[in-house]
């Protein structure tokens, strides 16, 4: 997907990702893997965006919808969905179809969204009109009907279950939307206070509360840009190599990690694959590889 943001190359992330190895080196921790391909996406220069309060929408819901399917089908063959983006608008697609496919048992989930951004911009808030920061929102039910309605349940994640980590850089409309929202934020400033670990087991503590489990929605552009330079908005300050893989580690021990997507690396932006590199090692460490 290449549709959220303000700048081009994202789309790229999913090749980036396979360049980098991702399916072996899942292998070789002793898993199966089946690579089930792209999910088509149109194209910014084959179309024009009609709402500049909400770029490309009416594709972004299509485009979602379709990665909805997609999820939904790999969770009926008992398997684990592991989304590579791509702009962090596809989450609505993927949390859509957790929340959806939970929900038939009569189970909520809870959802960490690791980010330097809150991404909970409305149409009505968004100083920019990129969608890629609208997609926490959606998923807690504010915003725009085409995509706050993907799921069969609506919040298909409830606010109180949501937990964005990692966030240095808010709008500030934004910052109203988040504190009236019911959304656990644990910002920078909290995890130098506190530290990773401690903030970690607190977010799996309200995501886990009453809940099937949790969906990690990880955007590589909440690590420091001296790890993962190739972002298409990196915000200095992020966490380090060893931070950013215990929230993977963490997340992993805890049983109850129901999907993973990794988004927003961008290619163009990145120095000889070292982002997509960083990811993939991340993503092993999510996926139960340990150090000893």
């Amino acid at each position: 997907m290449d549709l959220g943001g303000g700048r081009r190359g994202v789309d790229m992330g999913p090749s980036a990702f396979r360049i980098a190895g991702v399916t072996d080196k899942l292998r070789r921790l002793g898993l199966e893997v089946e690579d089930r391909g792209n999910v088509p996406v149109p194209q910014p220069e084959s179309r024009e965006p009609k709402n500049p309060r909400a770029r490309f929408l009416p594709e972004i819901a299509h485009t979602c919808a379709r990665l909805r399917a997609r999820v939904e089908r790999i969770l009926d063959d008992g398997a684990f969905p592991l989304v590579i983006g791509g702009d962090h608008s596809i989450a609505v697609g993927t949390v859509g179809a957790l929340s959806s496919w939970h929900h038939k048992s009569g189970r909520r989930i809870g959802l960490i969204w690791f980010d330097a951004h809150g991404d909970m911009n409305t149409p009505e808030t968004s100083p920019t009109g990129n969608v890629h920061g609208m997609p926490c929102a959606a998923i807690v039910g504010r915003g725009a009907p085409e995509l706050v309605g993907l799921g069969s349940r609506v919040p298909m994640v409830d606010p109180e279950r949501t937990v964005i980590v990692g966030v240095r850089d808010l709008d500030q409309c934004e910052r109203d939307e988040i504190r009236s929202s019911g959304v656990r934020v644990f910002t920078m400033r909290d995890i130098d206070m506190l530290g990773v670990a401690e903030v970690m087991q607190r977010a799996i503590a309200i995501a886990t509360d009453d809940t099937a489990g949790f969906h990690l929605s990880f955007d590589l552009d909440g690590i420091d840009p001296a790890v993962a330079p190739g972002v298409g908005t990196p915000v200095p300050g992020g966490t380090d190599f060893r931070e950013s893989h215990l929230v993977m580690e963490l997340a992993a021990e805890t049983g109850k990690l129901l999907g993973l997507e990794m988004t927003e690396i961008n290619p163009i932006l990145d120095e000889k694959n070292r982002t997509a590199e960083v990811a993939v090692e991340l993503m092993l460490s999510a996926m139960g590889k340990r150090i000893l």
